[in-house]
C-alpha cells in the first residue's frame, strides 16, 4: 500500500496516493510514532517544547480533579479525537468528553465538549485557523481553548445557542472560565511552574582600539 505522508503544516509529500482513513488507522497501529489525518493525507507530528507541555499539564491536572466522579474524561496528546463531518484525525493537547459511546471506545473519540490546542510557532496558525474550523463541524462541542504560552493569553471560543462561536478573551492574570465542564481556572494554576524565557544576551562590544 502506497502512503501519502506528510511533513507537519509544510505540504511536502512524501508519498503519492492519498489513505482512507480504515487505511490510515490500520497503518497507524504499527508506528511509534503520531500522525494526524485530514482528508486523505498524513502528517507527521514533532515534538513540543517543555514549557507547553507544563502548562499542558496544569490543565490538565485541575481538569482531572474537577472531573474524579463525573462521567466526563480528560485526555492528553495521545488520544485521537475523529471528526467524521471534515474525515481527520486529530491529537488535542487536551480533550474533555463526557459520552458513554467515548468511554466505550478506547483508540479514538467523537463525542468531546471541550477541546485545547497549546500554541506553538509551527501550528499557531493551524491551530486558529484550519484545525479551528474542522472542530467546529463537531456536533458536541462547546468550547475550544486555544493558550498561548509565550503571551500567556487564551483565547476561549464557546458555542452559543444560536450556533455561533464567540470569544472570550484572557490576558496572563485572569481566570479561564470553562463552562463546558463548569470550571474556573486561576492565572496561577494554568501558569504554575512556568519558567520565564532566559533574557536575551546583550549586543557584543566592538574591539578596543
Amino acid at each position: 500500500m502506497t502512503l501519502r505522508v506528510t511533513e507537519p503544516r509544510v505540504g511536502y509529500a512524501l508519498e503519492s496516493r492519498p489513505m482512507t482513513a480504515d487505511e490510515f488507522l490500520a497503518w497507524e497501529s504499527t508506528r511509534m510514532d503520531r500522525h494526524e489525518f485530514i482528508r486523505g493525507e498524513v502528517f507527521a507530528m514533532t515534538g513540543g517544547v517543555d514549557r507547553n507541555d507544563t502548562v499542558a499539564g496544569n490543565l490538565y491536572m485541575k481538569l482531572r480533579q474537577h472531573l474524579r466522579g463525573t462521567p466526563c474524561r480528560v485526555y492528553g496528546s495521545d488520544v485521537k479525537l475523529r471528526v467524521d463531518a471534515a474525515d481527520c484525525f486529530f491529537y488535542p493537547d487536551l480533550m474533555v468528553t463526557c459520552s458513554a459511546a467515548d468511554l466505550a471506545d478506547r483508540l479514538v473519540k467523537r463525542e468531546p465538549v471541550l477541546v485545547a490546542e497549546v500554541l506553538s510557532p509551527s501550528t499557531a496558525a493551524f491551530d486558529r485557523g484550519d484545525k479551528f474550523a474542522d472542530y467546529r463541524r463537531l456536533p458536541s462541542l462547546a468550547e475550544y481553548l486555544i493558550v498561548d504560552v509565550e503571551r500567556r493569553r487564551c483565547d476561549l471560543y464557546r458555542k452559543g445557542a444560536d450556533g455561533l462561536w464567540v470569544l472570550h478573551p484572557s490576558g496572563p492574570d485572569d481566570a479561564v472560565k470553562l463552562t463546558s465542564v463548569d470550571l474556573v481556572v486561576d492565572a496561577a494554576e494554568l501558569w504554575a511552574d512556568l519558567e520565564p524565557d532566559a533574557p536575551a544576551a546583550p549586543p557584543a562590544l566592538p574591539p578596543a582600539d
